[in-house]
């Protein structure tokens, strides 16, 4: 069994190695003594005891140095508490202006937001309000343009019944030329409401963009605002906040205050313009219908008033044919009795001409120097003579009584017909065409309502 005995490692501070401190050397050991050289005890009773023994004065020098570290350590972080103190203040005040200037302009950006919001939800309105107001007058338009066909009916059928007018009074007279007028309007103003309909559909088209353009900047501005309501409302206390690293990196396709701003408001000015546009759509609508139902109203007051003038002259001429007439009938019953007096005249000249004849035929007869011309010859010479002539002017009478009766029966056919036209055509007038121009739509019915 070997006699020598184990020891462990002499010890070594890495931190005295550090600051030149000989490993070994004790604070105040002796200069002598050489760096690194183990001084052991000699001696036979210390045999297998002396291996790997530190001196006093390393022993000194170890606590003395671990002394001297524990000192220099405690006075370095002694300053490092200072500095720590300094810089967790100042970063505490840097971080809290900065919240706090942070919490103060997401406070100003709500104030724009809902600035702005609010204006989106003023004209989204007001864009509401002109569509509803446009529909309206779109509904009017529609309505009036419906009643149009009314009039342009009655109008046509109107001329259709005047056509049926017989003869003599199938003329191109004042009621005529004003129903044709009056066709010609309503055509007139049927394209007219076509046309503005059809700017009203537009503007309500525009308008509906418009409010929808509106809608989504304003929807984007109320989840904006919600956002940063709830960031403005986050504090260090906030249970429900979290570590985003990679929210502080720059996104891209962000517009800056003044490109946002610019939007908002271009979405606005386009808006006022559609405001604008149907308001002055709406009051020349309302114009236009004010001016269409004037002049359909004028024009069917100028047609009433021709039928109505047309009717009394009618009337007036159907008057006077029908005097005329009476009168006709009364010369042709006084003409039919002259006619049969004459007849009665010519036929009570038969026997005064017979006698007188006879009497001639008689005294012809006389023998010899009897037949004489004496007075009483003469006489009856003249009285068949006288006779002869009656008869003949009795005759030429008679016949121009019969050309004269036959003219007043010609006349009298010539009246009854007349009467008969006037008669149809006041009942084309009055009971046909003045009966349905009645139906004429009212104003407010022309107007759209």
């Amino acid at each position: 069994m070997s006699s020598d005995v184990l020891v462990s490692r002499p010890h070594c501070d890495s931190r005295a190695v550090a600051q030149g401190v000989p490993h070994g050397a004790p604070h105040g050991a002796p200069h002598g003594a050489p760096h690194g050289v183990l001084q052991l005890s000699s001696g036979a009773p210390t045999a297998g005891y002396r291996s790997a023994k530190y001196t006093p004065a390393e022993w000194y020098s170890n606590y003395h140095t671990i002394l001297q570290q524990a000192g220099t350590d405690r006075l370095g972080a002694r300053s490092v508490q200072r500095e720590s103190r300094i810089l967790y203040q100042d970063t505490e005040a840097a971080t809290s202006d900065t919240q706090a200037e942070g919490t103060r302009l997401l406070g100003g950006r709500l104030q724009d937001i809902h600035h702005w919001k609010s204006e989106l939800q003023r004209h989204i309105e007001q864009l509401l309000t002109d569509t509803e107001a446009l529909l309206a007058v779109k509904t009017r338009l529609e309505k009036s343009l419906d009643v149009t066909e009314t009039p342009y009916i009655i109008s046509s059928d109107n001329l259709s019944c005047r056509a049926r007018r017989p003869g003599p009074d199938l003329v191109r007279d004042p009621v005529e030329e004003e129903l044709l007028k009056e066709v010609d309007l309503i055509r007139s103003v049927q394209a007219l409401l076509k046309r503005t309909t059809a700017q009203v559909v537009h503007q309500i088209k525009m308008n509906r963009e418009a409010k929808q353009t509106l809608e989504l900047d304003w929807s984007d501005k109320y989840r904006a605002y919600d956002f940063d309501d709830r960031s403005g409302r986050h504090s260090n206390t906030s249970p429900d906040t979290q570590h985003h690293p990679s929210s502080a990196a720059l996104q891209e396709q962000v517009c800056n205050p003044s490109s946002w701003t610019k939007f908002t408001q271009d979405n606005l000015s386009k808006a006022m313009q559609e405001e604008r546009a149907s308001s002055s759509l709406r009051a020349l609508v309302e114009q236009l219908l004010q001016d269409t139902t004037e002049d359909l109203s004028f024009q069917c007051s100028s047609v009433d008033r021709a039928f109505s003038q047309r009717c009394v002259e009618l009337s007036e001429a159907k008057t006077q044919l029908e005097m005329k007439l009476a009168q006709i009938l009364e010369q042709i019953g006084d003409q039919e009795r002259n006619i049969v007096a004459l007849q009665q005249a010519i036929h009570n000249k038969e026997a005064p001409l017979r006698v007188a004849q006879s009497r001639l035929y008689l005294r012809s007869l006389r023998p010899n120097m009897e037949l004489c011309r004496d007075e009483p010859q003469l006489s009856l010479e003249g009285e068949v003579k006288q006779i002869d002539a009656s008869l003949m002017s009795l005759q030429q009478q008679l016949s121009e009584a019969r050309g004269s009766l036959s003219h007043l029966e010609e006349s009298r056919m010539a009246l009854e017909k007349d009467v008969n036209c006037k008669t149809h055509s006041l009942f084309i007038e009055r009971e046909k065409c003045m009966t349905h121009r009645q139906r004429y739509p009212t104003t407010s019915a022309l107007s759209g309502y």
